[in-house]
């Protein structure tokens, strides 16, 4: 029975986060439309990565070799993951220096031809352009397949560390309906795959 793998990395600092709402909409969407919308079974596991939780077993370390189990474990979802869902808050122009940091111990050649939806929250919609000039240069060095649409929210979209905003929704969901295809071209025979759609 074919899996699909979902692992989404919040890079907030921060509890409770809205960026992790986000991701968290994001992932539970994705396994969803991926269960229904299939003609066959497929197991769908999904993993959200919280890096206000795990972040500390990254910090100060140099070197692979060096990480607590912990963070290393983080690292193995990350590379083995069947669709990869990466958001962070926008900090200083670009994404957090810890998510950057996460990531810099990923296999180079890990998430080749790997499907990454991109995500990002900020104050206002004048950061959105953070997903086409940070997130997708650092993932295209990774050779990874970025869905076309990435998700950008700002803080009015949230009411309550709640998705708040129609506008919003619809946006994850186009995401999703855009993805689904490539994921499942992933895992699923080319015939199998275009049937269920």
């Amino acid at each position: 029975m074919p899996t699909i793998n979902i692992v989404a990395v919040s890079g907030s600092l921060h509890a409770p986060s809205k960026t992790t709402v986000l991701t968290r909409e994001i992932l539970e969407g994705f396994a969803t439309a991926l269960r229904s919308g299939s003609g066959r079974d497929l197991v769908i596991e999904t993993h959200l990565i919280e890096l206000s939780d795990i972040g500390p077993e990254f910090a100060g370390v140099l070197s692979r070799s060096a990480l607590p189990p912990a963070a290393e474990e983080a690292l193995r979802r990350i590379e083995s993951a069947t669709l990869l869902i990466v958001a962070s808050p926008v900090y200083r122009a670009s994404f957090t220096g810890l998510f950057k940091h996460v990531f810099d111990f990923v296999g180079q050649y890990a998430l080749i031809d790997k499907p990454v939806l991109l995500a990002a929250t900020g104050g206002s919609d004048r950061h959105s352009l953070i997903l086409e000039h940070q997130f997708r240069p650092l993932f295209s060095f990774f050779q990874a397949l970025t869905l076309p649409i990435g998700v950008y929210a700002s803080d009015t979209d949230f009411v309550d560390y709640k998705v708040d905003s129609a506008d919003l929704r619809s946006r994850i969901d186009q995401a999703i309906e855009r993805g689904v295809p490539v994921v499942r071209s992933s895992v699923l025979p080319v015939s199998e795959y275009v049937n269920a759609w």
